[in-house]
């Protein structure tokens, strides 16, 4: 038996897949702990898994950096403000992540760490200083590690088939690497701190170096990319959505399939104007089908105008996919990491307004998959949601699309796999 310590970002898309790689290693008489912010307490603990609360690592500030509602979800992912903010986020905490994370090896004494691809403590640090083995266990559905078989990631490009896209790809790359100078040059500040040398490539170049990166994917979904390092596994989603302390409305189970289900929602931390449930709510009000909205946790149901009501609407603040995804033939999404692998998994035709983080890669990959449609944030009107369902409900052809990326996914153990892999890897290790 090992004992693994998760880190994690308390953000339900961060914790959730861990949750589920945290079963997959209890099952196989491991010892898991998880580190994340107090607001995860009760998933965590729910599970019943020993749980490290941030100390050091200000919960609050990190909500500021990620969920101000005054940032509008229609700015592209990229340029200098995106920069910042990302510095903020993910570097800018490390010697408070690095720090709690001191105190927490002395006192349980892991045998390794498994990080979420965005919690750099453990990866650009403790890694490197020997202290431990880190792994990476990914929450997102597209590697961050650049590479010739896929675009300069958040831009939703295209994957470069020709020699034009090859030469934008490098064109944007170079921009990037411009952008982010100020991003590397105060991660390497950090790293002198705890006596490592400085990086020379983009910070998402350097993850190619962690011994072990988990995708949550599978080839087919993330371009069939062959210039990745061996360290790269994909082991299919790795699913988890049922905390105990939240129950899907009883409503649900009586809804009936008569007419067809479409499912729109903004992720789990949307805080901002409700863009895609107003729309939604306007375009669909009235139809032969039943919506399905949520707000997602951090709004009230209550306190959202969407400017329309009919007796087909349906509005609440959450619901768990596997309770709702079998029985639905549209999801409208932004296109959350969580969401659409368990979309792919219940084999759903998406539309997908990406917005934020690596939404439009998402986004870029669903449709290049024929699993989808895409509306642009700016383009999103009652007019082009009611189109675009009305094209996927009309047209067999997406729901092909999203039933050969469930079929890939199905050739991989998804969060057992992972688990078997992190087994392995301390081994190696020991």
């Amino acid at each position: 038996m090992a004992r693994f310590l998760i880190t994690t970002w308390h953000l339900p898309g961060h914790i959730y897949p861990q949750i589920a790689i945290a079963h997959a290693l209890r099952a196989r008489g491991h010892e898991v702990a998880i580190y994340t912010g107090p607001q995860a307490a009760k998933v965590v603990e729910g599970e019943g898994f020993r749980f490290f609360p941030f100390v050091n690592v200000d919960e609050s500030y990190v909500d500021k950096v990620m969920l101000a509602p005054d940032r509008l979800s229609t700015k592209p992912t990229g340029g200098f403000a995106f920069a910042a903010l990302l510095r903020d986020w993910m570097v800018e905490t490390i010697p408070a992540q690095v720090a709690d994370l001191e105190k927490i090896l002395a006192e349980w004494k892991p045998d390794a760490i498994t990080s979420d691809q965005t919690m750099w403590g453990p990866t650009f640090i403790l890694g490197e200083k020997g202290r431990l083995p880190v792994a990476i266990t990914s929450c997102g559905a597209c590697c961050m590690i650049p590479g010739p078989d896929a675009p300069p990631f958040g831009l939703g490009l295209p994957k470069p088939h020709s020699a034009l896209s090859r030469l934008t790809a490098r064109a944007v790359t170079l921009a990037q690497t411009f952008v982010t100078g100020k991003f590397r040059k105060r991660l390497n500040e950090i790293r002198a701190l705890y006596g490592l040398p400085p990086i020379h490539t983009t910070a998402l170049a350097h993850l190619a170096t962690v011994p072990l990166y988990i995708m949550p994917a599978t080839p087919e979904f993330d371009y069939d990319r062959h210039d990745l390092p061996p360290s790269v596994k994909y082991v299919g989603p790795y699913l988890w959505n049922k905390p105990a302390n939240i129950v899907s409305p009883d409503w649900l189970q009586t809804l009936g399939h008569a007419r067809p289900w479409v499912h729109a929602t903004e992720g789990t931390i949307h805080v901002g104007e409700p863009l895609v449930l107003r729309a939604t709510a306007q375009g669909l009000a009235g139809l032969e089908m039943e919506v399905i909205m949520t707000s997602g946790g951090a709004r009230d149901p209550e306190s959202i105008n969407l400017g329309a009501s009919a007796p087909n609407l349906h509005l609440t603040r959450w619901i768990a996919h596997s309770d709702l995804l079998p029985k639905t033939d549209v999801i409208i999404t932004t296109g959350g990491a969580g969401t659409v692998l368990a979309a792919i998994d219940a084999e759903v035709p998406m539309i997908l307004i990406p917005t934020e983080w690596d939404k439009p890669e998402i986004a870029q990959r669903i449709v290049e998959a024929e699993a989808g449609i895409r509306i642009m944030p700016d383009k999103v009107t009652p007019q082009s949601i009611r189109a675009a369902v009305e094209k996927i409900l009309a047209n067999p052809s997406y729901k092909r699309g999203v039933g050969r990326l469930k079929q890939a996914g199905a050739r991989y153990g998804g969060a057992a796999e992972a688990a078997e892999l992190l087994e392995r890897f301390a081994k190696s290790y020991s």
